[in-house]
């Protein structure tokens, strides 16, 4: 019963590694994309609003 022991690790790990990328496909895009790329570019504009433009001299 040593091999179960030594098995039954990394079995549990790959299935909860094949469960975790399932659920990231799964929520990427679909009815949440569009509020989620409208935070993004929310944050970004309030990110180059914040931050002065550099001035260049001439």
């Amino acid at each position: 019963m040593d091999y179960v022991s030594a098995l039954l690790p990394p079995a549990v790990m790959a299935v909860l590694f094949i469960a975790v990328i399932r659920v990231i496909v799964k929520t990427q895009g679909g009815a949440n994309k569009t509020k989620e790329d409208a935070a993004v570019d929310a944050a970004l504009a309030r990110a180059e609003g914040a931050t002065p433009s550099p001035k260049t001299e001439a």
